[in-house]
């Protein structure tokens, strides 16, 4: 990737964050109810979603007990 498309990438993301801004504020000043409830129920998914990966991932990490050949090492290097 080089700088140009970081540049491109970054412009497009400043111009869809915009849209939803405006869009956002136009549902608010209409006083409607879903401007409010979607982004709470986004932002809500979004915590849960991430605390059942870290969740996910404490449950599927391997750990590799060391053998009593390695922990023997460990001593007598120390």
């Amino acid at each position: 990737m080089n700088k140009n498309s970081s540049r491109f990438y970054g412009a497009l993301l400043c111009g869809g964050i915009t849209v939803v801004i405006i869009v956002f504020l136009i549902g608010i000043f209409q006083k409607n109810y879903w401007a409010l409830a979607i982004p709470v129920m986004l932002g809500f998914l979004s915590v849960l979603s991430l605390g059942f990966w870290v969740g996910w991932t404490i449950l599927t990490i391997k750990i590799d007990v060391p053998t009593a050949e390695e922990t023997q090492e460990t001593k007598n290097n120390n």
